[in-house]
């Protein structure tokens, strides 16, 4: 393409967008958006675009303004980690202009969350950007100036903070009590591992910023205000106790040992497979079948004790509704923990059988699956200790098991339902696998009754969701393909009987053909 070429279809794009009707104007933007950035990176026509939508952002109305602003922003951070390359130079010679229009904008207007997100690419402009912002809960929520101020922030590489950025590091500094708890992995990083994970959080911070400020801009409409959380005191947290061996026995038939496949006999502290002679320990109502021990209880099996149960309710009451806001696309709030609540009550149908909560967490969803089949038939599953000891501490009739879904420690055919509630997102690359297993231990006619997300159809939308890293590096989202995740249901014998699906969440029961 030649140069005068390129400047006239540049031209011809902005052009477009800003002459735009109302019905065509979203689909004017993802021209645009795609013909200067894909996937994060810059296309040649970028430096050209800069120039011209810098010409028109003060002479468009508002709506476009925030379109605008979002777009400068992706582009000014394609160049991160430097802040002062040619497009984001570009882009920050109208700092003064973005910082003058964010002072005049009330808490929550579309227009002032994309100029936000935009100017959180600036540091050099940090106290000028913060004043304009306004003290958190006065001019943005707390959540948001947060992110703004982090994003803004420099490296102190001998004080390092890391991976308290999702949700807010507000959040982090509001409910976060347990001061070392996330922090000790901290100090085995290197010089170089510290550097890349504080820039992880700073585009995490871009992410949160950017994500919420899209959703906003293509809606025409403030995101809703999150309830308000209520955090008890460390000293009122409940903390599990023992169960009677019985409720184990009741679904002996089911379970079966991971490292043979044989039948357990079950005691008071620990499960014992006769077939191979494996013993695995029983502390408050969990079974761990991670490991074997040859005693009758594992003293080493203390993580309930060892690890604060106040983490498992800061996912549960913090993060939990804000990764909905972000996966879900949920902003508005539309799906509430009722409409969840009911999504369950009114799909979950078993057969003979008990019902497996699998990646259980911290039970919130294991309390509504036993109102609606009886805690009697309910046993639930997840890798996680201290979520296991805090769904112990809240269902104290219900047993508990340590364990992966791959492969499943129960028999074929021996289960009446399984739930897989907000979980089956976090081990993207083993869902096949564990949905195969699924298949294989539902008797035909159960269900399996899940709640996950899937890629959104917006490249920018799903970038912002992408560059979201969680605590500790060990990944960000990663939302499904419908059409692969359904080609494994069907792939594990399973025909889908309802799907739901508003914004990016997908809601499926499938029924064991």
């Amino acid at each position: 393409m030649s140069n005068s070429a390129a400047p006239a279809q540049v031209r011809k794009l902005v052009g477009a967008f800003v002459d735009a009707p109302d019905d065509r104007l979203d689909t004017e933007f993802q021209q645009l958006v795609g013909a200067v950035w894909r996937d994060g990176a810059l296309t040649g026509l970028a430096h050209p675009a800069v120039r011209e939508l810098a010409t028109c952002f003060d002479a468009v109305d508002n709506r476009r303004k925030g379109y605008l602003a979002v777009l400068l922003g992706l582009l000014a951070e394609a160049e991160y980690p430097a802040t002062d390359g040619p497009i984001a130079t570009a882009v920050g010679a109208g700092l003064d202009t973005y910082i003058g229009l964010l002072g005049g904008l009330d808490a929550g207007d579309p227009l002032g969350l994309a100029l936000v997100y935009l100017l959180a690419h600036f540091p050099a402009g940090r106290d000028r950007i913060l004043a304009a912002a306004g003290p958190a809960g006065a001019g943005l929520d707390e959540d948001d100036h947060s992110r703004l101020d982090r994003a803004l922030a420099a490296l102190d590489p001998d004080r390092p903070v890391l991976g308290r950025v999702f949700p807010s590091p507000s959040a982090w500094r509001t409910y976060g009590t347990e001061g070392d708890f996330d922090q000790r992995w901290v100090e085995t990083m290197s010089p170089e591992q510290i550097v890349r994970g504080w820039r992880a959080d700073t585009r995490t911070a871009f992410a949160g910023l950017g994500a919420k400020a899209h959703w906003a801009v293509r809606n025409r409409t403030s995101p809703a205000t999150p309830p308000a959380v209520t955090f008890p005191p460390g000293d009122r947290i409940p903390r599990a106790t023992d169960l009677d061996a019985g409720a184990f026995a009741a679904h002996a038939a089911a379970l079966r040992c991971p490292g043979c496949g044989g039948a357990f006999e079950f005691g008071r502290h620990r499960a014992h497979c006769g077939k191979c002679d494996a013993a695995y320990p029983i502390t408050s109502g969990i079974l761990d079948l991670t490991k074997s021990t040859a005693g009758d209880q594992a003293d080493d099996f203390k993580f309930m004790l060892a690890e604060s149960p106040h983490m498992a309710l800061f996912y549960e009451l913090v993060a939990r509704p804000n990764f909905l806001r972000l996966n879900g696309s949920n902003w508005d709030g539309a799906v509430t923990p009722d409409v969840e609540d009911t999504y369950i009550a009114q799909h979950v149908r078993p057969v003979d059988g008990p019902v497996l909560d699998l990646a259980a967490g911290a039970g919130r969803w294991t309390g509504k699956l036993a109102d609606t089949v009886g805690a009697g038939r309910v046993i639930a599953l997840d890798l996680n200790g201290p979520m296991l000891s805090m769904l112990r501490a809240r269902l104290t009739g219900v047993p508990a098991l340590m364990s992966g879904a791959t492969p499943l420690p129960f028999n074929d055919a021996s289960l009446g339902a399984v739930l897989c509630w907000n979980a089956l997102q976090a081990f993207p690359d083993d869902a096949p696998a564990a949905i195969a297993e699924v298949g294989r231990c539902l008797r035909p006619g159960g269900t399996f009754t899940l709640m996950t997300y899937r890629n959104s159809d917006d490249p920018v939308y799903r970038h912002f969701v992408a560059s979201h890293t969680f605590s500790q590096y060990s990944g960000g989202p990663r939302p499904f393909d419908l059409d692969t995740l359904k080609e494994s249901l069907a792939a594990a014998g399973l025909r889908i009987r309802h799907e739901w699906g508003p914004g990016t969440f997908v809601f499926i029961t499938a029924e064991r053909v």
